[in-house]
C-alpha cells in the first residue's frame, strides 16, 4: 500500500554491435517504500537468454568481454552487467550477465550462447 511490490523484471535489448541477436534479462526487484523511491538494493541474482533474432553481422570489431549492457541494482557501487564473447572455433556469441558485487564470496552470474547460423532470406522464405 505504502509502494511498489517486489517483482520479477524482465526486459529485452539488442546487441548494439551485432544485428540479429536479441537478450531477455529477468532480474528481481525491491518493492516498498525504497524500492519506490529508487533507493532499495536489488538482488545480484539475474538470469539471461539470448537468441538469434535476424542476419548476425557484426558491426564492428570488439575485445573478448565488452560490455553490451548495464543496469545499476543499488544506490551506490552495485551494477548488473552483460559482457560478449566470441567462441571463434565454435562460431558462437556467448553473453554473461553477472553482478559486480561479491556475495558470499562469488559473483552471481548467468550465461548464454548464441550460434551464428545462416539466417533465410524473404526470396528463399517465400520461394518455398
Amino acid at each position: 500500500m505504502l509502494g511498489p511490490d517486489n517483482k520479477i523484471v524482465v526486459q529485452v535489448f539488442d546487441d548494439p554491435d551485432v544485428d540479429g541477436v536479441a537478450c531477455y534479462l529477468s532480474a528481481a526487484r525491491t518493492g516498498g517504500i525504497k524500492g519506490g523511491l529508487g533507493l532499495a538494493e536489488d538482488t545480484s541474482d539475474a538470469s539471461i537468454a539470448c537468441r538469434q533474432v535476424g542476419a548476425i553481422a557484426i558491426k564492428k570489431k570488439f575485445d573478448p568481454g565488452d560490455e553490451v549492457f548495464t543496469e545499476r541494482r543499488s544506490v551506490l557501487f552495485k551494477k548488473l552487467r552483460v559482457v560478449r564473447f566470441l567462441d571463434q572455433k565454435r562460431n558462437t556469441l556467448v553473453y554473461l550477465a553477472y553482478s559486480d558485487k561479491l556475495v558470499d564470496g562469488s559473483p552471481k552470474n548467468s550465461i548464454s550462447a548464441v550460434p551464428i547460423m545462416p539466417w533465410p532470406t524473404e526470396t528463399a522464405a517465400t520461394a518455398k
